[in-house]
């Protein structure tokens, strides 16, 4: 999917479709490590706190919701070995992630059509042909149906021991009924640049999923909001030791055994264009945040700062993003190879593909309408 702003439902004018729109995050623990019971829980939570009863249009889970933020984990890798049981560990991570399409990916969107909602979930994704995770958000239409994914670009410090990068193919902002909004997740909201392209996109709600309880990044939170003139919502998970249930292998050793251990403390809040906190931040439990936004709040707010408008100087400053999705092969089909069987004619090879001459022409010419 392009990462250019896609238009969801009724086409995209200059002016807000909306003037208030009604919001939710949520701040719970997954099952860790179980697939199935952490979107059932997914379900449980938009339906038991009456998400759409009450009114909520856009609802936000936390980064790596399904099915485990490995925080403390190591996965038994050291300087140039790997344990067993790390790699066990790993096995089992991988058999918890979310493949993009599947099964999992169909219920959630069965879930955001049954509340009738916008849902955005922290996921860790796996490729069918690949051993790599990543950690996503994965954005679903009131219809159910998947409008895109966002995949982290940068782990942060022990991150990279278990997920791979994203590239610029999936920085989307989606244009909706509701407004625009997209996701940027946890600590690459701190690189400045993956900002200007959210904000150069027009994004009015802008989600930041996260993993990270600190004051600091509340902090930065209320910054962008300020910086990019947008509503922000944050959520995070409350975890604590007695949701790593007893008897199971983590891979780990924890701080504590006591069962009311904190391990994550959450934070979520929701935050207005001029860095006012509209809800939040919660870490005292698993809880459910609310706000109204009016979205007529962000031009009220662009008249001394507009970031993409009179506050910004193109003619000094100018951002590339490059949004092609980097592939590791490319493979030239036997229509473009200008070749039927498949199998080059090998008289000459002096062109480099191994055809005769009478074909290269055909190959050079597909090349070039390669998309890449």
């Amino acid at each position: 999917m392009s990462s250019t702003t896609a238009t969801v439902g009724p086409s995209s004018s200059n002016e807000l479709k909306k003037s208030k729109v009604k919001v939710a995050v949520v701040q719970a623990s997954p099952i860790i490590l179980d697939r199935e019971a952490t979107i059932e829980k997914v379900a449980k939570i938009c339906k038991e706190n009456g998400c759409f009863g009450a009114g909520a249009e856009l609802v936000l889970f936390p980064e790596a919701f399904i099915s485990w933020y490995p925080r403390g984990n190591t996965f038994g890798v050291g300087i140039y070995d790997v344990t067993d049981e790390g790699r066990d560990i790993f096995k089992r991570y991988w058999d918890s992630s979310v493949q993009v399409p599947g099964n999992a990916v169909d219920r959630l969107g069965q879930i955001a059509k049954e509340n009738k909602l916008y849902l955005a979930i922290g996921v860790i994704e796996r490729e069918e042909n690949s051993g790599t995770l990543y950690c996503s958000i994965l954005f679903f239409s009131p219809s159910g149906a998947l409008l895109g994914k966002h995949r982290k670009l940068m782990p942060t410090a022990g991150e990279k021991l278990c997920w791979g990068y994203g590239d610029g193919s999936t920085i989307p902002v989606f244009d909706t009924p509701i407004g625009k909004f997209g996701g940027v997740i946890c600590w690459e909201n701190f690189m400045p640049m993956i900002r200007m392209a959210m904000y150069g996109k027009g994004v009015q709600i802008y989600l930041a999923p996260t993993a990270d309880c600190s004051d600091a990044w509340l902090r930065s939170m209320r910054h962008i909001a300020f910086e990019g003139r947008c509503f922000l919502l944050t959520c995070n998970q409350f975890v604590k030791r007695s949701d790593y249930k007893e008897g199971v292998d983590y891979g780990q050793s924890f701080p504590s055994e006591d069962p009311n251990y904190v391990m994550c403390r959450g934070g979520s809040a929701i935050i207005g264009p001029r860095g006012e906190m509209l809800a939040g931040p919660n870490y005292e439990g698993e809880a459910v945040l609310f706000a109204e936004l009016d979205l007529g709040d962000i031009i009220r707010s662009r008249i001394d700062f507009d970031p993409m408008g009179h506050y910004s100087r193109p003619d000094v400053f100018s951002l590339v993003v490059n949004e092609r999705r980097n592939l590791n092969v490319t493979y030239v089909n036997s229509e473009q190879r200008g070749d039927e069987t498949g199998e080059g004619n090998t008289d000459n090879n002096k062109d480099g593909f191994g055809l005769g001459a009478d074909k290269s022409k055909a190959v050079k010419d597909g090349l070039k309408n390669l998309k890449i």
